[in-house]
């Protein structure tokens, strides 16, 4: 192995005191939800909130003065950027981030807060790379690579001592993968610790990358728009791979709607944020509860930078999920007090209209009809069958157009 459990410790010596040491707490309700005994390690409760500092710094500190006068480049979707970016900003190293179209306006942002100079370069993250590097060779600047590099695996790493120090009872760790820094890291230490723990990755459906290395697979596609765009990754570290391929049992994949719930079930019941990215490994355990069930698994809140529009946008999708919010279309007689009449039965019920649009002109209703889009909230799915029960038996029985 080219980063070995001293490089770990090293790291932990060199960061201690610079980067938080995170909490991480039992949760009884993801527990009751998922069959799984689950541990969060919060690392959205660092300053940047997410784990990118760690390696960050490490690999800042690693750097002499030449290099710390010449300046850094990185390369990142957000969070290794605003790592980087806080950490330079502290030591006084100057620090060009490049970032691909498409980073969530929020994650750009902080990383201007901080100081560095961001620019804004390709589709996507090896349009962003091959920028990057080429502006690195142009201006003699050190390249801070997100995850293929000893010192940012090795400062990775150091959430695998904290996580089995304060829950050395953990079976099972979860850990989102875009590059393969954070798993590799953690995968390391705990396998250090703890030689019989198993160690799980996870990535978007869309994004197989690390699964297609393991495996040697040919041309898998790794495209699509997925909110866990951090670790919407096309191709792997080769440090990261091997290590991986000695230390990771498994790469599981899961859906734009097990992430989706993951973030609204970390708001909702942790009352913290998580990014798409950050919520992966709640969200591998809403896949595959068979494989989790009756383990104590240690998750890794990774990051909590996600877009307050898309955050509401989650949310929302969520209630919609949940049949709290439908919209439901009646059809009746364009006469006067209609709406009236079937806003009363809907009030009566306990329902709470949001919107409403007024249709006369559909050409599938009678000339002399009107049609309704009703968009209604509830308090849940019994609850708004209750209320299109209500309105049938007065005669306009809605359609559920969710």
């Amino acid at each position: 192995m080219t980063v070995t459990v001293k490089d770990i410790q090293k790291a932990r010596e060199n960061i201690q005191g610079k980067v938080k040491y995170s909490p991480m707490e039992y949760s009884k309700t993801l527990s009751e939800i998922t069959g799984a005994e689950v541990w969060i390690k919060f690392e959205n409760f660092q300053f940047t909130a997410a784990f990118k500092e760690r390696g960050a710094l490490n690999k800042l500190l690693s750097l002499n003065d030449d290099e710390k006068h010449r300046g850094v480049i990185a390369m990142s979707a957000g969070n290794h950027a605003q790592g980087v970016a806080y950490h330079a900003a502290l030591l006084g190293i100057p620090a060009t981030i490049v970032m691909p179209e498409g980073t969530p306006f929020t994650k750009i942002e902080h990383t201007r807060r901080h100081g560095a100079r961001v620019i804004i370069h390709g589709r996507n993250l090896v349009e962003a790379s091959n920028f990057a590097h080429k502006t690195c060779d142009e201006e003699g600047l050190v390249f801070v690579h997100p995850y293929d590099d000893e010192l940012i695996i090795a400062g990775q790493g150091t959430l695998g001592f904290e996580m089995l120090e304060t829950v050395p009872e953990l079976e099972t760790l979860v850990i989102p993968v875009g590059g393969g820094g954070l798993i590799s890291g953690i995968a390391i230490a705990a396998k250090h610790l703890k030689p019989e723990i198993e160690i799980i990755g996870v990535e978007p459906a869309m994004y197989p990358s690390m699964n297609a290395a393991l495996r040697q697979l040919k041309d898998v596609k790794c495209e699509g728009q997925t909110i866990a765009e951090g670790i919407a990754v096309k191709e792997v570290g080769e440090i990261t791979k091997e290590i991986c391929r000695e230390f990771v049992r498994e790469v599981v994949q899961v859906g734009e709607s097990e992430l989706e719930q993951a973030v609204n079930l970390f708001c909702n019941v942790e009352k913290t944020i998580a990014e798409g990215a950050g919520a992966a490994g709640l969200a591998a355990l809403l896949s595959y509860p068979e494989k989790f069930k009756g383990k104590k698994v240690g998750l890794v809140l990774s990051g909590g930078n996600i877009d307050p529009r898309l955050l509401a946008s989650v949310l929302t999708r969520s209630l919609v999920r949940e049949k709290r919010i439908v919209r439901m279309r009646v059809i009746g007689d364009d006469r006067p007090g209609l709406l009236g009449v079937v806003s009363n039965i809907i009030g009566s019920s306990g329902g709470n209209i949001i919107e409403v649009a007024h249709n006369r002109l559909a050409l599938d209703v009678p000339a002399k009809g009107a049609e309704f889009d009703i968009m209604v909230e509830s308090r849940d799915a019994q609850h708004t069958q209750e209320i299109i029960e209500a309105l049938t038996e007065a005669g306009y029985p809605p359609r559920a157009n969710s």
